[in-house]
């Protein structure tokens, strides 16, 4: 379980920041999966954020469990 949480865990740190720094650098094309949904329109920089906040509750959670 600890590794799961790891894993979810980077994969919204990858996510959130590489929404953060797409939003913020004015740039066309962006590699994140926030752009694949239009559900977020003009809202990407704020799930970016909540997805950094997530992705370090994760990692706080995965450090609360117990090895195995």
């Amino acid at each position: 379980m600890k590794r799961l949480l790891e894993f979810l865990g980077f994969l919204l740190l990858v996510q959130g920041a590489g929404g953060l720094v797409h939003d913020l650098s004015d740039e066309r094309y962006g590699w994140g999966l926030l752009r694949r949904f239009g559900v977020l329109e003009s809202y990407e920089l704020y799930a970016s954020i909540a997805m950094l906040v997530l992705s370090i509750a994760l990692f706080a959670a995965a450090e609360s469990q117990k090895e195995g």
